[in-house]
Order: structure tokens, then sequence, then C-alpha cells
């Protein structure tokens, strides 16, 4: 079988690594494109996942700009798979996938686990063959997507636990990064937007990025999205932070971690599965998924900086039970019979 996946995004390569793994274990073809944002493909060299760059990188900020790069992204991918004969094409939140899988006729599968981000998913959702979601997101909100019953499949629990089952934390990265062992280690990931460091775009996140930075206590490894927001945290001046040149074994920091604080959604659930304690800063609507950690009490959402208890985590931690061979074959049902 031949399988096209499309990666376009630094989270989705730790997701569909044991994907890939498995599909080679079962002699099956695996072509991966990608294109270029954040540190996803960085992150692919790293796990020396084979694959294609297709397609301009993410079109910013603007409207405008994002509607020019997905333009363009669909004729390059279109052109791409055209002659490839692929048997199905699997994606995570990369609705540019589903739509040229439709007009050239290969069954698709579209998974996401945050629903309102609706112009993109109401995209993916509509022109795949299957939308594959976590069992917490309730149906009424998928319909709004286009997605309708019947072509959805769940899953149970997080995604990022089917990713993390035989996860082992690297502790090299700890010397590699410089970071003072004798201090509370504390891992924040900066706001799911694309700008610069500034106030404005999530107060919280800013104001417990300057806490941390008067705490001698602390060692705080920021990780940016974007060069933009790298930069401008490194000319924000807080020397007490530590903010990577490029990508680094994120899952290793978190597992590693006393402290997790975060503006956006995977790197949360990562720390939820590894059970390292976490706070959301995160300015929008919570999903359905991130709705049922808080009231579990897995994920704590921050109000106010001087809500933050910075203290060191409990030895052990979570390991998940989850195989991804169940995730993978929700995935497939794409398939037609």
């Amino acid at each position: 079988m031949r399988v096209w996946i499309d990666v376009t995004n630094s989270p989705h390569v730790v997701f569909f690594r044991p994907i890939v793994r498995l599909l080679a274990e079962q002699g099956h073809d695996v072509t991966i494109t990608a294109r270029e944002f954040a540190q996803t493909l960085e992150l692919l060299e790293d796990t020396r996942l084979e694959h294609t760059v297709v397609g301009p990188p993410h079109g910013g900020s603007t409207r405008v700009g994002k509607v020019r790069a997905m333009t363009a992204r669909l004729r390059a991918l279109r052109r791409f798979a055209q002659g490839r004969r692929f048997d199905v094409a699997l994606s995570h939140a990369s609705h540019e996938l589903p739509l040229v899988a439709r007009s050239l006729g290969i069954p698709s599968s579209y998974a996401f686990d945050y629903e309102f981000a609706r112009a993109q998913h109401a995209l993916g959702c509509r022109a795949a063959t299957r939308v594959v979601v976590p069992d917490a997101i309730p149906q009424d909100r998928l319909d709004r997507l286009g997605a309708r019953a019947r072509k959805v499949v769940r899953y149970p629990g997080l995604k990022e636990e089917y990713y993390l089952h035989d996860f082992e934390p690297d502790r090299n990265v700890l010397d590699a990064l410089g970071i003072d062992r004798s201090r509370i280690l504390v891992v924040m990931r900066t706001p799911p937007d694309v700008s610069l460091y500034h106030r404005h775009g999530n107060p919280l996140w800013t104001d417990v990025l300057e806490r941390l930075d008067r705490d001698p206590s602390v060692h705080a490894v920021v990780l940016a999205r974007t060069s933009e927001q790298r930069d401008g945290l490194r000319l924000a001046g807080l020397p007490s932070l530590i903010v990577p040149r490029r990508a680094v074994d994120g899952l290793s920091l978190v597992a590693l971690a006393d402290l997790v604080v975060s503006a956006g959604g995977t790197m949360n659930r990562e720390a939820v599965a590894l059970g390292t304690p976490v706070y959301t800063t995160f300015a929008g609507r919570l999903g359905a998924v991130d709705e049922r950690l808080v009231r579990e009490g897995s994920l704590r959402r921050l109000v106010g900086a001087d809500e933050l208890v910075v203290a060191r985590k409990a030895s052990g931690g979570a390991r998940s039970t989850r195989q991804p061979e169940t995730l993978l074959d929700r995935l497939l049902q794409a398939r037609p019979g």
C-alpha cells in the first residue's frame, strides 16, 4: 500500500513518527511531504524521517498571506501527488492534504484534537473521507465543521499518549542546554500565534515569563514556535531564561521538568501524559480535550502569574499504555472496504 502523509507543524512530527514506523514494519511504502513552519523541518531531520518539502512556507499572521500560501501549496501538492498512485492520505490538521486528495480521488483521513480552529477544520472535515478525533469532542461541535457522525472515527484518551507509549527521556538534553540541575526546571511554550514578543498578544504568558526570570531558584527553558518569537525573546534581555536557537528534544525536557507552562495545547497534553505538573495560559477558548483535563485536575488553568506554584516535581512519572497501533487503525479506516 502506498501511504501519503503531510506534515505541516512541529507537533505532527512526533504524532506520525510511530505511525510511520508501524507502516514500514508492515511493508507499506510511506511518502512524507512537509511545509516549512516553526521547527517542523528541523524535527523531521532530527528524527531521520525522509521527507520532501512541498510548496511555500507558512503564510504568516495575515488572512491574505495565509490564503495566498494555501493556494500555492494546494497547486504544488497536487503536482507532487499526480501519478504517484497513493492508496491513502493521512494528516493531522493539514487541511490542504484532504483537499488535494479528494481532487485526485485518494481516500484520506483528517485528524485533529482542537475543534475551534473552525476555518481550517471546516475545509479538512468536508474534504476528508474520515475524520479522526479524540472521544472527548462532542458530535455537535463536529457537525458545525461538516464532520457528520457517519464519517467520524474516535479514539480514547489523548493523541499524546499514543506516541509517548514507550518514551524514555534523554537526560543529555539538560547538559546540552546548560541547565543548572540544582534549580527548579520550568519549560515554557510560546503562544500559538505568528508574532513578535509583545505584551498585548498574551499578557498573562508574558507576566509568567517575567516572574520566572526574577526567581533565582528557577531555570526556565522557553521553546519558541517561530524565529520571530525567538528573536524577540532574545532582544527582551531576560537573563535567567534559556531560548534554544533551534529545535531541541522537547519531549525529554517536558518529562524531566518540574513544571510546564504553555500557551498552546500539545505540550500541555504531553506534560499530562508524562506526569509533569502543567499550567495553561491559552488565551482562546479551551477545546473539549483540555476542558476534560481541567475537570480531572491534570491541567490547571492559570488566571494570574501570582497563582503559579513553582516547586520540585515528585519523583516518578507517568507511562502511557496506549498503543499506537490503535491510532493507526483509526487513520486507515479511510480506505474503502
